[in-house]
């Protein structure tokens, strides 16, 4: 098993810009398991020392809300033995962890079908949310058992039933009331999307959020980025100028 020591504290740096809410498609735990002869599960492994990481990082740097992409509804269909794995170190990983958040006063908070998790991961979930719930830093966001078409299938369904209620009239649907009805109704959109291992899609992530997200893809696998790779990307965004659909 790997074993992940508490990080030291590391230099400020500076960046002209800071994107407010930063969002993670941790892409490539396989690949690099398989580069080095290795099963997948320690891919899996190795990446929780990314996130450990990349967690620390964006508190210093200043960015106020992470939402990284844990596990995809589309997830559940890999073999039985790999998602019992992957079960037993997110199960692991939200016990061991508390203490780091709190440490860093990150709060953390998730989104997704949560219930579609094992009994014990959601009890260790609701454990670790109720424990950091009054940090006041970083909102750590876990996207599981997630997928932006249910998201938004299930939005459209809870609007329906309101209409149906009479709670609301169908000529108030707007952007804010569609907003109000989506998992990440509490969180802004993501300024940044970071996707690792170089793959060119959005994998059924925030299909509604990422409108007009900024976009960073690196070819680096997600148990090599670490708060270098972390940076760099963040430098990238600090020199864009977003226009979100205006000259």
């Amino acid at each position: 098993m790997f074993s992940f020591p508490t990080m030291q504290a590391q230099a400020p740096h500076k960046l002209a810009k800071v994107p407010q809410h930063v969002a993670v498609i941790m892409d490539g735990n396989g690949r690099w398991a398989r580069s080095r002869n290795m099963m997948r599960v320690q891919g899996h492994r190795a990446g929780i020392e990314s996130v450990r990481e990349i967690v620390r990082s964006a508190g210093e740097l200043g960015v106020k809300f992470l939402t990284l992409y844990a596990f995809s509804v589309e997830n559940w269909t890999r073999p039985k033995s790999e998602v019992n794995t992957l079960m037993l170190l997110l199960e692991k990983f939200l016990r061991d962890e508390i203490a780091e958040l709190n440490r860093n006063n990150v709060r953390l908070q998730a989104i997704g079908r949560l219930t579609d998790l094992p009994e014990r991961v959601q009890a260790q979930l609701h454990a670790a949310i109720a424990a950091t719930k009054k940090n006041t830093g970083l909102i750590l966001i876990l996207a599981l058992s997630y997928s932006g078409r249910v998201e938004i299938i299930e939005a459209v369904q809870s609007i329906i039933r309101e209409i149906k209620l009479g709670h609301l009239d169908i000529a108030q649907v707007d952007d804010k009331v569609f907003n109000h009805h989506l998992y990440t109704r509490y969180y802004p959109d993501p300024d940044l999307l970071i996707r690792t291992s170089g793959e060119m899609r959005l994998s059924n992530f925030l299909l509604w959020q990422l409108s007009y997200t900024e976009i960073y893809v690196t070819q680096t696998l997600w148990p090599d980025f670490r708060r270098k790779e972390f940076i760099a990307a963040l430098e990238d965004y600090a020199g864009r100028h977003r226009r979100f659909g205006a000259v």
